[in-house]
């Protein structure tokens, strides 16, 4: 057989969220059983709606000829019709062709009022965002992997990243030939992140000839689903201003807080010019799950000078978003439809505000009705504020010789509910965890939580 090198940096690379038990939940469903696929934060797979404002826009952008017979026999609000129109107008190409290599213009100022008015800052003051500073990227991914691979050399160059976390950026780090540079929350206390936590591996690293250049902070988390609170944040940036680090700040959840307070870590940084700090942000999460469409965002603040050069860190990303062209143009539309939103005082605004609402209002019931039964598993544990679309509960002693890999596929193949074990975000030695997304309907959740009761006690001897 003809055989090839390739990257062994690829190799390296592990992403436990399509990892063996979901192949196995695959071999599962393909010979007629069934599963339940809780491991992937996927809304419209497990049966949420799209927005209807998103589609009935977006259909008329993709679809420009349809806007006159729409209009003529009003089957259409005339506010959507509208904002397809201008939209069309700003786009002046279209939806088929290639845009600017940062995004649409129009969408990236979009985006800047968005963060503005989410964070009170005034438009033209210190804290404003800045359209130039934008990138629009296929999905938060994109963002992630442009910064990441811009930082990294090779493995004298250190990313710090909880953990756990999301695999992204440890297969990211580990397809750039980098060092991931691990530090641990704190489960007990919420996950919560103190001064020390951070500085310990930080200082290690360093110790061993590695230098540090990022960290990752994923707010709400991502498998935790916790709420970081303001002074976790507050010492994240300390640090990064003591050490010369850039924060980059994985937001995507900043929706689904179910009525816990957020704030951006633009907000926390303030008027402060000293820290760089690269927000992510997507279409995929939130109220919208619109995850196949891949629309996103990276906003940079306060970057830096590239050693050696005149650029600046936004003339590197520059430089790659034009090597990939550009970002694809129907997460684009979405992206700048998440941030601005139906007209205000519209019946197509009260619409989707109703949906918007039923949505995470579901979202939270399904997360509270999953951890209420926990507490009937022997040793379960589960910490922090519900945020983002997880719970990620610590499993307690489970037999001798086994961990949470083969808890969760014996777990698969008798329930068949399909999570994540813990180890595939990583975790602290001597625990087990698993991730489960709070996705699938009410009703399923209510007929599978008492199989997996029984099953869990059973397992553990309980």
């Amino acid at each position: 057989m003809h055989t090839v090198s390739v990257n062994p940096h690829v190799l390296r690379m592990e992403y436990a969220v399509r990892g063996p038990i979901p192949q196995r939940a695959a071999e599962m469903q393909a010979q007629g059983r069934s599963t339940i696929p809780c491991n992937i934060g996927n809304p419209q797979a497990l049966g949420q709606q799209p927005i209807s404002y998103y589609r009935q826009v977006l259909s008329l952008v993709e679809d420009p000829m349809r806007l006159e017979r729409e209009r003529a026999t009003g089957s259409v609000p005339a506010d959507v019709l509208d904002e397809a129109t201008a939209i069309l107008e700003r786009a002046r190409t279209g939806a088929g062709a290639y845009t600017e290599s940062a995004g649409f213009r129009f969408v990236r100022e979009a985006v800047a009022r968005f963060i503005d008015a989410r964070d009170q800052a005034e438009p033209g003051s210190a804290r404003a965002a800045d359209p130039d500073a934008i990138f629009l990227t296929d999905g938060a991914s994109g963002g992630a992997a442009y910064v990441l691979e811009a930082l990294i050399r090779g493995p004298e160059d250190g990313i710090l990243i909880p953990i756990p976390q999301y695999p992204l950026y440890s297969a990211t780090i580990a397809r750039c030939g980098g060092t991931q540079v691990s530090y641990y929350p704190d489960e007990d206390r919420g996950w919560t992140v103190s001064r020390d936590a951070i500085l310990e591996p930080l200082e290690a690293a360093e110790r061993a000839g590695v230098q540090v250049k990022a960290i990752v902070v994923i707010n709400p988390g991502n498998p935790t689903g916790a709420i970081l609170d303001e002074t976790s944040m507050q010492q994240v940036v300390e640090l990064a201003r003591e050490h010369g680090l850039a924060i980059i700040a994985d937001e995507v959840y900043q929706e689904n807080t179910y009525g816990h307070d957020w704030v951006s870590f633009a907000s926390i940084l303030g008027d402060a010019r000293d820290v760089p700090l690269l927000s992510l942000h997507s279409v995929s999460k939130g109220f919208y799950g619109e995850c196949g469409h891949r629309g996103g965002y990276l906003e940079l603040r306060n970057p830096a000078r590239v050693e050696g050069t005149d650029l600046s860190f936004t003339d590197v990303i520059l430089k790659q978003a034009s090597v990939n062209l550009c970002p694809n143009t129907v997460g684009q539309i979405l992206t700048y439809l998440m941030v601005s939103g139906p007209r205000e005082a519209t019946g197509t605004r009260r619409i989707y505000e109703q949906e918007r609402q039923q949505v995470l209002d579901d979202l939270h019931a399904k997360a509270t009705l999953i951890r209420s039964f926990f507490s009937e598993m022997s040793g379960v544990e589960c910490f922090g504020r519900i945020g983002a679309m997880y719970l990620f509960p610590r499993l307690g002693p489970l037999p001798a010789g086994t961990g949470d890999f083969e808890y969760c596929m014996r777990l698969l193949e008798e329930t068949g509910l399909c999570t994540v074990n813990g180890a595939g975000f990583g975790q602290r030695q001597g625990t087990h965890h698993l991730r489960i997304a709070f996705l699938p309907p009410r009703q399923l959740i209510q007929e599978v939580m008492p199989r997996w009761v029984e099953f869990h006690n059973r397992y553990v001897g309980a």
